[in-house]
């Protein structure tokens, strides 16, 4: 079976259907979500998108039709929703959803992930999970379609917003001439790809602005210049009065620099350093992630490392010695 026909399947065989995405959700899988409930609903079922904590102010441009509730709300004023199936996109791992909606979740509901992530160690069969896509958002749409509905600008702007984040605005590797096909079709909604590139950006301030010059002054590379990497700490964020999710694409900025392979960025987080891979496709980060034990796509992945007692200079100038060391295996 194609992951359309598993889809077909699924959503015809259900009528009561939650959907969610992962505990602090970015863009492409807020926006999979909200798109992929309005179709839903459009079809005559009853859906109810649930995630764990409440969305964000910066996102609530992308659910016009007020489809997103937390999980608190979801519990106060749904008691008797019973689901026949619960649909979890942008990730393929139930403990992604958050703490609260596993406790809350009944085990024996079934469930379908739809994902453009790699998956581990289970079977995966059964559910919709294609690599391939440039974004979850890219699939949803696809999948939107397979079932007849009609992609509407409501369902269009948030999918068109989740493509723009998740491939940096189309500079990854795996944006594919049907990533760009799909776009059409947003856009024949009638959405405007400048108000749809400052609604996700262009809603920034001047602190961010002075972070983001103080996060770049940190720039280093390595002496044989296929390494660049930014450091950071938690409570810069805090100072300069933004947040953690402000910083997510600083990173892209070292993607310009020449003969650069592995951009790295370096977040403080006091017991941890969390650590964002990119790359310009010809070397595969999520096997370098996987190696530092973490993971992600080939153009984009991340793990975490423990301090463990040492500071984070320590931490930063042994994993780029790790990182060149796996360059190295690689090229082998």
């Amino acid at each position: 079976m194609t992951i359309v026909d598993i889809f077909r399947s699924r959503i015809q065989g259900s009528q009561n259907i939650l959907v969610t995405t992962h505990e602090f959700p970015d863009a492409d899988g807020i926006g999979s979500e909200i798109a992929l409930t309005l179709a839903l609903k459009s079809l005559g079922k009853n859906v109810i998108c649930v995630n764990e904590e409440t969305l964000l102010e910066r996102y609530r441009y992308l659910d016009s039709e007020h489809a997103v509730i937390s999980l608190d709300e979801y519990k106060k004023n749904h008691k008797n929703f019973t689901p026949d199936l619960l649909i979890v996109v942008d990730t393929n791992a139930i403990e992604r959803v958050g703490p609260n909606f596993n406790k809350h979740l009944n085990k024996n509901t079934k469930i379908l992930y739809i994902d453009h992530h790699p998956a581990r160690g289970n079977d995966f069969a059964e559910h919709c999970l294609n690599v391939q896509a440039a974004a979850t958002g890219e699939l949803v749409a696809e999948l939107i379609e397979s079932v007849g509905v009609t992609l509407t600008k409501k369902m269009a702007l948030p999918l068109y917003t989740a493509i723009i984040i998740d491939t940096s605005s189309f500079r990854y590797p795996n944006v594919t001439a049907k990533t760009h096909e799909m776009v059409a079709k947003l856009m024949a909604t009638g959405i405007s790809p400048p108000e749809a590139y400052n609604g996700i950006y262009g809603t920034k301030k001047v602190p961010h602005m002075h972070l983001l010059g103080m996060i770049l002054q940190t720039a280093q590379i390595n002496k044989r210049e296929d390494i660049a990497w930014i450091v950071f700490k938690r409570e810069d964020i805090e100072r300069y009065g933004s947040d953690v999710e402000d910083t997510h694409a600083f990173i892209n900025h070292l993607l310009i620099l020449a003969h650069m392979r592995v951009a790295c960025m370096f977040r403080d987080d006091g017991d941890m350093v969390k650590i964002s891979l990119r790359s310009q496709g010809d070397l595969d980060v999520g096997l370098i992630a996987q190696g530092m034990g973490g993971g992600g796509h080939s153009h984009s992945a991340a793990t975490i490392v423990p301090k463990n007692g040492r500071t984070c200079e320590v931490v930063v100038s042994e994993s780029i010695q790790k990182i060149e060391s796996l360059i190295d295996g690689l090229k082998k």
